[in-house]
């Protein structure tokens, strides 16, 4: 070592300063290959899911999930998050400027208003899920008035933007529809009824909301009003979960399939009638008819009838005979009714249907 100060040789024998300098410095313990630590790789985005999230199950239906870890496809928009996180201020800016996303709705508003075959004159449609207005332009150009209901803080800014001339209302449609009596002639709906479906908080329960929702609407159109809705079910359970939701609010009609043999094409219209039809009138789905291996037409269009409200109250024994009113059977038999309608209701005991002992 040198000296900075004179650039000449240092002394560490005889500097008393620099005694620790004079032990040796241990030597660094040997590495092998093995002995390093390997990289962890992050894990894939389907073992986060099975690993993280448990399988929710219907806290008044025990055996109907709600949705499978094993079978959540986070393609979809209502597996993300809820419609009002999801559709933040960029995902509402697609629904203004992207000119694919923009025709694709208005394609599908102008098929739900070819489905709702209303007269010349203008009527009062009421828009659920109007987002941007997209389809509210479609009912704009066609003279009707409208009023459009939406979840998303964002995407009614951008209708406000845009400057349509429908009225906005922010409300969630699964806690029901607050207008009058008889207040719309026909309702539209472009890919919004597929968000019931999920719950989204502790307190949401898919067949209750869709409940209060088609009851609601089916009390705010006037009598013999048709209803289009568009959406995209999960599987044929989330389809057949709304078609008897509207079948008990009293609705009757059918399901409309465009393109059934597409996979990106084919697309779902639920059309409703708001009161009583013995033959309703349903159009055909777009393209022909296809004909399978026996011979038969692969029906496009599916229709369901109403169910007369006294029939369930007319429940019948093992016998065929009429249950007597308030006995036990009769309990047991509106509480089952009940529990399919998504209403929480008190488990089964053998205190169910036993008469009280008159009071002293």
């Amino acid at each position: 070592p040198l000296d900075l100060s004179t650039s000449r040789p240092l002394d560490l024998s005889t500097s008393p300063s620099n005694e620790h300098l004079l032990h040796p410095l241990p030597s660094p313990p040997a590495l092998s290959l093995s002995s390093l630590p390997r990289p962890q790789q992050p894990p894939k985005p389907h073992d986060v899911l099975r690993c993280s999230i448990p399988a929710l199950v219907c806290p008044h239906n025990p055996g109907f999930p709600l949705f499978s870890p094993r079978l959540l496809d986070m393609s979809r928009p209502e597996h993300q998050a809820p419609a009002d996180i999801f559709y933040n201020e960029m995902e509402a800016k697609k629904y203004a400027y992207n000119s694919r996303m923009i025709t694709i709705q208005s394609k599908m508003a102008e098929r739900a208003m070819e489905l709702l075959n209303l007269p010349n004159h203008p009527c009062h449609i009421l828009d659920i899920g109007c987002g941007s207005g997209l389809s509210g332009e479609v009912l704009t150009e066609s003279e009707h008035v409208w009023v459009g209901v939406d979840i998303s803080r964002a995407m009614l800014g951008v209708a406000i933007e845009r400057e349509v001339m429908g009225d906005l209302v922010y409300a969630d449609a699964g806690d029901g529809l607050m207008f009058r009596a008889g207040s719309f002639d026909a309702c539209i709906s472009i890919s919004a009824i597929q968000w019931l479906c999920n719950a989204d908080r502790r307190d949401h329960v898919p067949q209750r909301r869709l409940k209060v929702f088609f009851n609601s609407l089916y009390r705010c159109l006037s009598k013999g009003a048709r209803a289009v809705m568009q959406f995209y079910p999960e599987g044929p359970e989330q389809a057949t979960m709304i078609t008897n939701a509207a079948m008990r609010a009293g609705f009757s009609g059918g399901m409309v399939v465009d393109y059934p043999n597409s996979t990106k094409a084919k697309k779902y219209y639920l059309v409703l009638h708001a009161g009583e039809s013995d033959k309703p009138v349903i159009p055909k789905g777009m393209e022909e008819d296809v004909v399978d291996e026996k011979g038969t037409v692969i029906q496009e269009t599916i229709l369901f009838s109403q169910k007369p409200r006294n029939s369930l109250r007319k429940f019948r024994g093992k016998n065929g005979r009429r249950v007597p009113v308030k006995s036990r059977q009769w309990i047991q038999k509106k509480k089952e009714v009940a529990r399919k309608k998504g209403t929480q209701t008190k488990h089964d005991s053998k205190y169910t249907a036993r008469r009280r002992k008159p009071k002293f």
